[in-house]
This record gives structure tokens, sequence and C-alpha cells, in this order.
């Protein structure tokens, strides 16, 4: 049956206690002895030992090593997409130049620091203890070619990395030239002078976009493909609390960052801003409803992520529950 599978380019697992089982132990791809009543050919032909020879746990395994596999694609996906986003707006920034033709940086390098310790590190390792979504057993195996970096994830990366950071260039753009006079004042990248006033302003609005669509992107991540935005998912928004903390006190660092005087104009070379906060919440509702639509889209034309009908769903899922109540004494209605 082994071979049968194989010819078919199955993955078997093979569960055994005996000695006459660990040749068939051996050939499978997962071979998983019992650990109570096990023979010791048998659990040293298999790659897992059944501690507690409950079938049950067989499927616990699985749902969590698929979470534990998810999280670590969420977990890759923000941070190389935040990367990308800083990368595409600081290279597009080169272009912005004063009047001797030195570069006018739409960050300043401390400010990129800042950027990544607000936006990195906590949504990323809030994402990593994220909670198997009910739906995860549904979903088919995962190819044992593919790895963690899928065409989907690598699509993900390129879309929101390339649309976060040229937002957060155009809005540097709009306040530098679509509302103001287009001065890049002179040596605005030493220090703040009365001619930098609107280059530090224009500082300050990509400072504030770019963090903040970064902590509300890790938002987007919980779901790769599910929509995240709609008044169900809002009211979800605290289920995970490390990454809805983290996304709160990201967003009161980075206010901090802004409005405390001399670290804002002497430290990071930004100024705190004030009408340009609209500028600011127009555009990550902007990056949020394409977030919608490009997931949208996903669903439109990628193959489902889910094989099983409505009624064969229901009936997993009930069956899942059900065995993971068992293992804690109860069952679930």
């Amino acid at each position: 049956m082994i071979e049968a599978m194989h010819r078919r380019n199955g993955i078997v697992a093979m569960t055994g206690d005996g000695v006459n089982d660990s040749p068939s132990l051996k050939f499978a791809d997962v071979g998983i002895a019992m650990g109570l009543t096990g023979s010791d050919v048998a659990k040293q032909a298999s790659e897992i030992i059944l501690t507690d020879d409950n079938f049950a746990t067989i499927v616990r395994a699985i749902r969590e090593g698929r979470r534990v596999f998810s999280n670590i694609q969420r977990f890759c996906c923000v941070l190389v997409s935040g990367n990308v986003a800083e990368l595409v707006c600081l290279i597009i920034g080169l272009a912005f130049r004063d009047k001797f033709g030195e570069t006018v940086f739409p960050l300043s390098p401390v400010a990129i620091l800042v950027n990544n310790l607000l936006t990195g590190t906590p949504p990323a390792m809030a994402l990593g203890i994220e909670k198997a979504w009910p739906t995860i057993m549904d979903e088919p195996p995962r190819s044992p070619s593919s790895g963690l970096f899928t065409w989907e994830v690598q699509g993900d990366i390129i879309f929101y990395g390339f649309g976060m950071g040229l937002l957060s260039i155009s809005n540097f753009w709009l306040v530098m030239n679509g509302f103001g006079d287009g001065n890049m004042g002179e040596e605005c990248n030493r220090g703040y002078s009365e001619s930098c006033d609107l280059v530090f302003r224009a500082r300050g609005t990509v400072f504030a976009t770019l963090t903040l669509a970064i902590l509300l992107h890790a938002y987007n991540c919980r779901r790769i493909r599910g929509p995240m935005w709609n008044w169900h998912m809002i009211k979800r928004v605290h289920e995970n609390r490390f990454l809805f903390g983290g996304v709160i006190c990201g967003t009161i660092l980075c206010l901090l960052c802004m409005y405390v005087p001399g670290l804002n104009t002497a430290v990071l070379k930004m100024k705190g801003i004030s009408w340009e906060w609209g500028i600011v919440l127009i555009t990550l509702l902007v990056f949020l409803i394409l977030s919608e639509l490009y997931k949208f889209a996903k669903r439109k034309l990628y193959k489902p992520m889910s094989v099983a009908t409505e009624a064969q769903g229901r009936l997993q899922r009930i069956w899942t529950e059900n065995t993971l109540a068992s293992s804690t004494g109860g069952l679930s209605k």
C-alpha cells in the first residue's frame, strides 16, 4: 500500500507498534510508533513516537505544525515587506535634491532605525504566537518541495512592500510640492533651520505614514487571503493581545518621536505635523482598501486553500473540535 501511494506521489504516514511493523514504519514518509505499547524495534524505525498511544494526538500535532508554519510565513511577510517598503521609499527619495544638487533624504538614518525598531520586532513576534484559525485543518497538504517563500508569499511581499513605500514617498512629494512651494532648504540633512521647516514636516509625514502602515500591515498578515478589515474581523482585533499591544505601543512611541522637542528635530531630523495628518489618514485608508482588493483578487484567481465542501468542512471542524476537547476532558456541542 505504501509503494502504491508513492507511485501516485502520495505522502504516507504509518502507525505501528510491533516488530513486524518496523519495515513499513521505516519505508513510510512518516513513521509513528506507539510509545506505551510499542516495541523498541518499532520506536527505532520511526520518526515520531506517540507517547500516549492516542491517535487524536496525531491530529493535534498536525494542527499545531500547520499553525507554526503559517505563523512563520506571517512573520517573514511582515518583516520583509516592511523592509521593502523602506527601501522603495528611500531609493525613490534620492530624486529629491536641493538647489545645491544635494540629495534631501525623506527619512534620516536614525529615523529609519527607529522605524525598524517600532514596526519590526513587536508585531512580527506577536504574529509568531497567533492562534490557529478554525479552517486550518480544511487546507490540503502542503507540497514537500515548497518552502516558506512560496510564489504567493513573494507576491504579497512585493505588493505590500511597494504599496507602502510608494504611498509614503508620495506623501513626501505632496507636502513638498503638492501643498508646499517645493523649497528643499539648505543642508537639511545636517540639521534644522528655518529654510528646512517644510522638509522636516514632510519627513514627519513620511515617518508617520510608513510606521502606521507597517503596523496595520501586521493585521493584514493575520489572514493571507481572508478579509481583515470588515466589521466581523474588526471586532476581533484584540484577539491577539500581544499584537494589539504592540500596535498601540508602536503608535504611541511614533507620536513621541514626532512631538518631543529636541528628539524630533535634533536627533530624528523631522518635525511634528498638524494638517498633514489628513494626508496620513487618507493614505492609510487607501492602503487598507488596496489590501482588501488584493486579497479579493487572490481569492478569485488562486486555487482555493480549502478543498472540502461546506458539509465536509463542517463535519471536519466538529470532529477536530471534539478531538481537541476530549484531550481536556470535555466534548464540544
